[in-house]
């Protein structure tokens, strides 16, 4: 069908047919610039933030694909697109920065097309920035109308200025478009969006909008096709995956879907995350413990040791709680490999309640850590406490915590010199490419001799040498 035809068709109502409607009508308008310059369009995809993100962006790239784009690294490419986070506000300046630098490439090619997506783009003050400064952008959208993106792009093709469509929220899901996967083996998959929790210092409620899970038979279903094509790891998505099902028809608890989920024929490795300590159930325990391919790695962020500054970071959890969370999930799970989350200087925290969270440290001696100095995230609550810590104190703080941290995971490393264990290729090594790179169940990264063709196999190895932070492996 040609442009025009397809241009007098009335488009859809019912997603995701809406969308195929108008990747069928971007696909000839690619086609038709495609011709004019004599080579195929290209495109550049650039994902900051969780992985939440990356996953919107495998979307992104799978519709591009599909209406003809070439995918490229090089960000002078014919259409670029930032998939933004804002999590921190050094996140927003450095995409403003790289924003300067396409506009020098846009001058070069005029045709050039600039998209911006993501969180970011769901702050009102974000967006009238762009509108004022970088009018040279042509498209804006968040994170509620991703799975708008085909017909965005016809908009962007077909009308003259910059198209912004910013949702507020929404309770609509729309899956079953095309995704292009960076690994053919394992794949993320969304099973809810949008978090309740409002944690004090935290803005993502207010850009990822609020809980909406995806029904048990749509995730299992998209599960299925992935392992048909594949796959055999997981990573199921969503801010608090604990607090899955809320709100759905027939309520489902996230320990009976993963209980569906194992049953799934061909699947080898479920993961998950993020777990919220509050949420986090005794079902859910019992149902890692006794599965055969639920991994024992849990991320499961502290933020704090202090019961205070927990309270103060609205996160509904003090120290003794958490403390005895991690008891029983250690006493099921005796081999469970924990990660977790640590801010050091939220407001008002005293040298007190910085020992207090050394002490959880020690106690629950993390696999491994993000530690974060607290910055101030305009909108949030906590940016307007007015008992902000000095930075020579904070910087010290993060230095003690960073070195225990550190001892902690060596130590927990140090453990597994010498058994042998399962892991998953994911890589030939960027160093050296007479070696390859893998994972094991608790997510430590593994490096032993091998070739591409081995990527996505399992090799069982001997953990040889352990080597501070991954570890050296020999077959067995």
């Amino acid at each position: 069908m040609s442009l025009h035809e397809l241009l007098c068709k009335e488009a859809p109502e019912k997603e995701p047919e809406r969308q195929y409607y108008y990747m069928d009508v971007v696909r000839e308008l690619v086609a038709q610039e495609s011709a004019q310059l004599g080579r195929p369009l290209t495109f550049c995809v650039t994902t900051f933030g969780c992985q939440m993100n990356s996953r919107d962006s495998e979307k992104l790239v799978g519709i591009l694909e599909k209406v003809g784009y070439v995918q490229s690294e090089q960000e002078d490419a014919d259409f670029v697109i930032y998939n933004t986070c804002t999590v921190r506000e050094n996140a927003n300046n450095k995409v403003y920065g790289r924003l300067g630098v396409l506009q020098s490439y846009k001058k070069k090619n005029p045709a050039m097309k600039i998209a911006l997506c993501g969180c970011m783009m769901q702050e009102p003050t974000v967006v009238e920035k762009i509108r004022k400064s970088y009018r040279f952008v042509d498209l804006v959208f968040g994170t509620h109308n991703i799975y708008k993106f085909a017909e965005l792009l016809a908009r962007m093709f077909l009308e003259d200025g910059m198209i912004v469509d910013i949702w507020k929220d929404t309770d609509q899901i729309v899956e079953n478009l095309p995704v292009e996967r960076k690994y053919s083996f394992k794949s993320g998959v969304n099973i809810m969006f949008g978090c309740n929790n409002f944690c004090s210092y935290c803005i993502v409620p207010y850009v990822r909008g609020r809980e909406r899970s995806r029904e048990p038979e749509e995730i299992l279903a998209e599960i299925r096709r992935l392992v048909d094509d594949g796959v055999v790891e997981v990573m199921l998505l969503g801010q608090n995956v604990n607090s899955y099902g809320r709100g759905l028809k027939e309520e489902i608890t996230f320990a009976q879907l993963l209980t569906e989920i194992e049953k799934i024929e061909g699947l080898k490795r479920i993961r998950f995350m993020t777990s919220h300590p509050k949420d986090l159930s005794d079902d859910l325990i019992q149902v890692m413990a006794s599965s055969k391919k639920i991994c024992h790695h849990l991320h499961l962020p502290l933020q704090s040791g202090s019961s205070s500054i927990l309270k103060r970071m609205n996160r509904k959890y003090d120290k003794e709680q958490y403390l005895a969370l991690v008891d029983r999930i250690k006493t099921a799970m005796p081999d469970i490999a924990l990660t977790t989350d640590i801010i050091v200087g939220f407001p008002g925290e005293t040298e007190e309640d910085f020992l207090e969270t050394m002490d959880v440290v020690d106690k629950v001696e993390y696999d491994s850590a993000f530690t974060f100095i607290y910055s101030k995230r305009t909108g949030t609550p906590a940016a307007s406490f007015e008992d902000q810590v000095p930075e020579d104190v904070v910087s010290d703080r993060f230095s003690r915590l960073l070195a225990l941290v550190q001892e902690k995971e060596k130590m927990q490393k140090a453990k597994w010199t010498g058994k042998v264990a399962e892991v998953l290729i994911e890589e030939v090594n960027s160093q050296d490419d007479s070696m390859i790179t893998g994972r094991l169940e608790n997510n430590s990264v593994v490096h032993l001799k091998g070739d591409a063709s081995e990527i996505g196999s399992f090799v069982t190895v001997r953990l040889a040498e352990c080597r501070g932070f991954y570890y050296i492996g020999e077959r067995v």
